[in-house]
């Protein structure tokens, strides 16, 4: 008896996808996106807010993307991921379908069904695309884990009552206290 062959998808198994669906694209397989929750939302629009705002305070030559924003971090299409925040700084990178390589920065917010895949799928894959900094930004534990690739430093576990260094920066900084202080934050 022949074994069931599993089917290898593409980028156009992703382009394919209906409407308002999201997926990831990893050597094949696709992994299917939960719709993010409010909680999530939040951290994200304020996350965005932070950033955009001191890059155009700064008239910085980087741009940040919220989710969703396909990239692509070898420049091919083996890979598709849409990271919760992409700040891309080589504006060569970017182009009509998304970032083409490695962003310098990625903030992935934790969902429940994604937790797996940002803590190890993602951290393997950014680090060896050489993404320059990536945060993990979990919700339920509160915790922000910040991985400085680009020095090769270890992690540094934060809190939602810290303010976290931006390390691709010399002056930027992020109080979590102010996310925590959000409106109805802690619920759902």
């Amino acid at each position: 008896m022949a074994l069931a062959q599993e089917k290898y998808f593409t980028i156009d198994d992703i382009y394919a996808l209906p409407e308002g669906e999201h997926a990831e694209l990893i050597d094949g397989e696709i992994y299917y996106m939960a719709p993010p929750g409010t909680r999530h939302q939040r951290i994200l629009s304020f996350l965005h807010l932070e950033i955009g705002n001191y890059i155009r305070a700064k008239k910085g030559s980087c741009e940040v993307f919220p989710a969703p924003f396909a990239v692509f971090p070898f420049g091919d299409d083996s890979k598709y991921l849409e990271p919760d925040i992409s700040v891309v700084c080589d504006k060569h990178k970017i182009n009509a379908h998304g970032c083409m390589g490695a962003p310098d920065w990625i903030i992935e917010i934790v969902s429940p069904s994604s937790r797996p895949m940002d803590y190890y799928t993602k951290l393997s894959l950014y680090r060896s695309a050489g993404v320059r900094e990536y945060w993990i930004v979990d919700p339920m534990k509160q915790t922000i884990l910040v991985y400085d690739m680009e020095h090769a430093l270890a992690p540094v576990l934060y809190s939602f009552s810290d303010t976290v260094k931006v390390n691709i920066y010399d002056d930027l900084s992020i109080n979590f206290s102010d996310i925590a202080g959000l409106p109805d934050f802690f619920q759902q």
